[in-house]
């Protein structure tokens, strides 16, 4: 893989455009299994916790869900520089020159994309990098992976599964005990409560996790709040009205300078959703 040369975007973010001197990544496929739960609840309030999270979670969007275990992969010795360069950037992203927060995986329908952010996802839960993730789907696996509704909910679900995280875990489930009706507010307000607050002053080590994975954001289908049937003069949602609120959000994060992760972001080139020029100091690109 090419050595990246163009910035993208989002302000302190990352592309990557496989066959393009520039730092976005076009990718296909999906992998994950469905993660069990650990035992590290310390009352029935936690637990009671953790059932209401769990009421509002997209398990088959995790990479290792049994609903992925046909999605497709990397075969060996396939897109093998594109995983490494993937890799390498959540390792050792902060020794670059100008360090990103977020890298925009970009290519073709059927390019790859999905397969590359499974193999990827796969490794990091090897390395003890990745810290949680979201597969989007519209045409495959159950309806919850199509809308953004299930998307805050599921990524704070791993983190809360995470043993090492245990402080993380007890935040986001005071938050859930506090406000169950969190999960019906707006997204911002979603990831600031359940996993902003949750994620600052944390002690953080190297064998802490240090990316969130997003694939197919362009699959991501737009919520419809109206009875448009019954009042046509309301035009339905456009997808990307939902599928810019999600950039938005984790924009935001990647700006908090206390938010510890990177985050990986793979999706069509869609005109309406490619990081705007803004976020070019944010954003590292990688497409092909």
């Amino acid at each position: 893989m090419s050595k990246p040369t163009a910035m993208s975007n989002f302000h302190g973010a990352h592309n990557t455009n496989v066959g393009r001197d520039i730092n976005n990544t076009n990718i296909g496929g999906d992998v994950n299994n469905i993660h069990a739960e650990h035992h590290h609840y310390h009352d029935g309030r936690s637990r009671n916790a953790v059932n209401e999270l769990r009421k509002h979670i997209a398990a088959g969007a995790m990479h290792d869900s049994a609903e992925r275990c046909d999605a497709p992969k990397c075969h060996p010795e396939t897109r093998v520089a594109v995983q490494d360069g993937l890799v390498g950037w959540i390792e050792n992203g902060d020794k670059e020159e100008e360090p990103k927060k977020i890298t925009w995986v970009t290519g073709p329908a059927g390019g790859g994309k999905t397969a590359i952010m499974g193999s990827t996802a796969e490794t990091c839960q090897k390395k003890g990098l990745l810290a949680c993730c979201f597969f989007f789907s519209s045409f495959t696996g159950s309806t919850n992976r199509r809308f953004k509704r299930c998307l805050v909910a599921t990524l704070a679900y791993q983190l809360v599964q995470d043993d090492g995280l245990r402080d993380v875990s007890e935040r986001i489930l005071s938050c859930v005990e506090r406000n169950p009706a969190i999960f019906e507010q707006q997204l911002e307000v979603q990831l600031d409560q359940l996993l902003l607050q949750s994620l600052r002053g944390i002690r953080r080590d190297a064998q802490s996790p240090k990316v969130i994975l997003i694939d197919g954001l362009d699959e991501c289908q737009a919520e419809q709040y109206g009875d448009v049937a019954r009042s046509p003069q309301d035009a339905a949602r456009a997808n990307e009205a939902d599928q810019t609120e999600i950039l938005r959000a984790l924009l935001k994060a990647a700006n908090d300078p206390l938010f510890p992760f990177r985050i990986i972001i793979a999706s069509r080139p869609e005109p309406a959703i490619t990081p705007p020029r803004r976020y070019f100091l944010m954003t590292r690109d990688m497409a092909f």
